[in-house]
């Protein structure tokens, strides 16, 4: 049996977007939807993709805007970023790209693993923002692209496993699609 392996994943964005909701549906099976601002809280989560065991460290971090100064510790031995935004609110996906630059910035890579979630898809009478936007921009990001509710569980669970799956692939054992070349 292979060793499970740690992987630290930050969930980043604007405020109410569902970054706790989503982090809690997956990591305790249930939809919190009391609303307290997040300052920070790590949660931990073993996981199986692909039958290999990871034990995710996941940083639920406080919402940010577009003057949010990025904390330096937000891109400290992480392995992957889940981006949320809310399909309802036009403003959580400007910022959300806005955190994305920044993001690049700190970390001084070009690219990174990251899935963009447009949360709250349930909210069908109040969306703003399209799939095909969200999937638009995370293409211009080399990034995956999923939508999500935090009421359930299914999608919340796969928000985790393709971020694993994306990080997997930047470190060069996942099957992907198309087959990256790197320069050592």
């Amino acid at each position: 049996m292979p060793q499970p392996k740690h992987r630290k994943i930050a969930v980043l964005g604007y405020r109410s977007v569902g970054k706790s909701s989503l982090t809690i549906q997956f990591v305790e099976g249930q939809f919190v939807d009391s609303y307290d601002p997040t300052i920070e809280n790590t949660f931990n989560k073993m996981v199986s993709v692909n039958g290999q065991d990871f034990n995710l460290q996941l940083v639920d971090t406080a919402g940010q805007d577009e003057y949010s100064i990025f904390p330096q510790s937000h891109s400290m031995d992480l392995h992957g970023y889940v981006l949320v935004y809310s399909v309802t609110s036009m403003k959580s996906f400007e910022v959300i790209q806005v955190l994305h630059d920044k993001l690049l910035d700190m970390v001084g890579k070009v690219q990174v693993p990251t899935v963009l979630v447009g949360n709250k898809k349930d909210l069908h009478m109040e969306r703003v923002i399209k799939p095909e936007e969200g999937k638009k921009l995370a293409d211009s990001w080399g990034a995956a692209f999923m939508e999500s509710s935090a009421k359930e569980n299914q999608t919340a669970v796969e928000v985790f496993k393709r971020i694993v799956l994306e990080m997997e692939k930047a470190d060069g054992n996942a099957p992907s699609e198309e087959k990256k070349c790197a320069v050592m």
